[in-house]
């Protein structure tokens, strides 16, 4: 487990982790993902790099298409579902330990 000091109430870039809901767009899909820092910790919430990977892959930087992919990352999966919207349209499997 990752730790993380920092006072709840200070800063103003660590509040977004502790929304309840955080809404992506990427693939032509609206993607809602569930956070709860209090109950499950840094790994319950889409953080930064999830984000800039998925838009990395969006923009078509790497190509998906025919190739398969596990990811291993921690966290809400933001990543890969994205790589599943973007790859054969569907024909995809994506398995999540937490969802």
């Amino acid at each position: 487990m990752a730790l993380v000091p920092y006072e709840e109430t200070r800063g103003m870039g660590l509040q977004k982790f502790h929304q309840p809901l955080a809404t992506f767009s990427f693939a032509n899909h609206t993607i809602q993902i569930r956070q709860d820092w209090r109950q499950l910790g840094v790994a319950a919430v889409v953080w930064d790099a999830a984000v800039v990977l998925s838009t990395y892959l969006e923009m078509g930087a790497v190509e998906l298409r025919g190739c398969s992919a596990v990811e291993l990352g921690a966290g809400t999966g933001l990543v890969g579902i994205v790589a599943a919207l973007l790859v054969l349209g569907g024909h995809n499997i994506f398995v999540c330990m937490w969802c």
